[in-house]
């Protein structure tokens, strides 16, 4: 085999990594549980109308295809990978309503793929971890401030500062509205782009995309000039002159949002007018998240509430989410080395081998460590006792056993040695499962 073609936005982390990756997926896992979240797993492809039907995504869908397929009426035509949690989610619940509980609390951690332009901490393919709360026919706007927590609460061990901004999306169209525009929802999807356009490209879109004119192209960027860390922000709209019942209405809501998440959060979020987000399906707070000091990787963490992505003949399950972006985090913090880990292997212990025919015994001093939960292998030959060790230190691994009449452990960081029983030896917790530093 000739020497593979590295294949950009698709993720391959060494083995360190991997268990770094694996560490911070676990600690996410157990906040959504602790939180009441139940976990879920949909299906890798969707059909494609329902991938499309909300937003503008046509571009970034991987369709799916079997290599031999045999005209165009082959079973897997009209599918498509997934390329965020959300849909296959309200797919999920339409499917299974009569048998869930409502509300709903699901988490769901999964691999999605999106064909949009490699870069760091950009992926084709990446781990996504999402919750959502969706209930029947209505659902309390409490649960957009709940939300916030809880990916507070999971983010938190991270060697990083977040800051979450959000906006609502009944605010936004309910100013455009009130300015006149024909098109709010063209409106929303052209202040979307602001970060990576600018304004004057913004007026042009809004002119040409939402029939906007150069006064309303300028309120529009007024209000999404408008950001602020408390409900300060509600003063700020309502002196450019705009009114409309469905402002007043996200104005409240967001007021509300931040006050509740600053009780148990404080500096989480922020009021930020310019979010939008571009998918058509939310109609209420809208977050993005961004990690202090490296805001331009963009979005680590991004959702909203959704009143109408569910809904079937007469039934609706509104609900509101956040998708934490796992592999853009720790692309980004693998990128300028900000994670560590306690060792880069999950073995903790090297039982050493003195000859050959000793390996029955060192096995059995390592069935009786694995026992106990204790991660261990026995060397793969019989060598001195240094090179033995050398082995342990090239591997990461950091105990080596000794065994014998009276069997020892070392501490091959240290240089401690002990005398030790595989039946009551413990290491130091922190040894006993790789840990983020």
């Amino acid at each position: 085999m000739t020497r593979p073609t590295p294949l950009s936005g698709f993720p391959e982390w060494l083995p360190g990594q991997r268990i770094i990756e694996q560490t911070v997926l676990d600690r996410i896992r157990g906040t959504f549980e602790l939180h009441g979240f139940a976990s879920i797993e949909t299906r890798a492809v969707e059909p494609m109308d329902q991938l499309l039907r909300k937003g503008e995504t046509s571009k970034e869908v991987y369709v799916l295809r079997r290599l031999q397929a045999e005209g165009a009426d082959s079973s897997d035509s009209g599918l498509g990978l997934h390329f965020d949690l959300t849909v296959p989610f309200a797919r999920y619940v339409l499917e299974n309503s009569g048998k869930l509980a409502f509300p709903f609390r699901r988490y769901q951690i999964q691999k999605c793929w999106r064909g949009e332009r490699p870069q760091e901490g950009r992926y084709r393919e990446f781990y996504q971890a999402d919750i959502d709360i969706i209930d029947r026919e209505t659902l309390p706007n409490h649960y957009e401030a709940e939300l916030p927590v809880v990916v507070a609460d999971a983010l938190a061990s991270l060697p990083v500062r977040f800051t979450m901004h959000v906006n609502n999306r009944k605010l936004s169209e309910g100013f455009y509205r009130g300015l006149g525009l024909s098109d709010p929802m063209a409106a929303l999807r052209v202040i979307d782009k602001l970060d990576k356009i600018g304004p004057d490209k913004v007026a042009v879109m809004l002119a040409e995309q939402a029939g906007a004119s150069e006064a309303q192209a300028a309120a529009c960027l007024k209000l999404a000039g408008i950001s602020s860390a408390d409900s300060s922000f509600v003063d700020a709209v309502r002196a450019l002159g705009v009114t409309d019942p469905l402002l007043d209405e996200g104005l409240e809501e967001l007021a509300a949002v931040l006050d509740t998440a600053a009780e148990h959060a404080p500096g989480l979020l922020v009021a930020d007018m310019r979010i939008a987000r571009g998918l058509d399906y939310y109609t209420g707070t809208v977050y993005e998240t961004f990690i202090e000091g490296r805001e331009k990787f963009g979005s680590v963490c991004s959702g909203g509430r959704y009143d109408t992505l569910a809904q079937a003949g007469n039934d609706t399950f509104p609900g509101v989410g956040l998708s934490i972006g796992v592999s853009r985090i720790l692309g980004v913090l693998f990128g300028s080395d900000a994670l560590t880990v306690s060792r880069p292997t999950p073995t903790c212990v090297l039982v050493a081998l003195p000859a050959e025919e000793d390996r029955p015994a060192c096995n059995r001093i390592a069935a009786a460590l694995r026992g106990r939960g204790i991660a261990v292998e026995v060397a793969p030959a019989a060598a001195k006792f240094g090179k033995q060790i050398k082995f342990a230190e090239k591997r990461g691994i950091p105990f080596v056993w000794f065994p014998g009449d009276e069997q020892t452990v070392k501490d091959i960081r240290s240089g401690e040695q002990s005398v030790a029983d595989p039946a009551t030896w413990t290491p130091p917790a922190a040894d006993l499962r790789p840990t983020v530093a």
